[in-house]
């Protein structure tokens, strides 16, 4: 399956996907654009699972990615715990409607 480039470069999206699945697993909801979004769901779902799995092994692959270890902290456990039963599925889109600026489709991610 291939990826987004998102009219961006490699550091700069790549910086941004960081940034932006670490806000959603510190705040639990955020608002963005949904080609955003839906590249973000891709990367929180395999957060999750390494959360869920809760090995060593796991946990630095987790702090390789997101940037701040409370954030990691918090994934492994309090949000990983919630989800030990559910078999993926563990964010939900909701389309918000147009940006008044630029007209982009605006949406809601959350944890489910």
């Amino acid at each position: 399956m291939a990826y987004r480039k998102l009219n961006r470069n490699t550091g700069n999206r790549r910086a941004m996907l960081r940034s932006i699945v670490t806000s959603l697993i510190k705040n639990g909801r955020i608002q963005t654009t949904e080609p955003k979004a839906k590249e973000l769901n891709r990367i929180a779902e395999k957060m999750i699972t390494l959360g869920k799995r809760g090995d060593l092994h796991s946990r630095r692959l987790a702090l390789s990615y997101l940037m701040d270890e409370d954030v990691v902290t918090q994934l492994f456990n309090t949000i990983a715990p919630k989800y030990a039963d559910r078999q993926g599925g563990y964010t939900r889109i909701m389309k918000l409607g147009f940006r008044r600026g630029d007209s982009a489709s605006m949406v809601i991610v959350e944890l489910v």
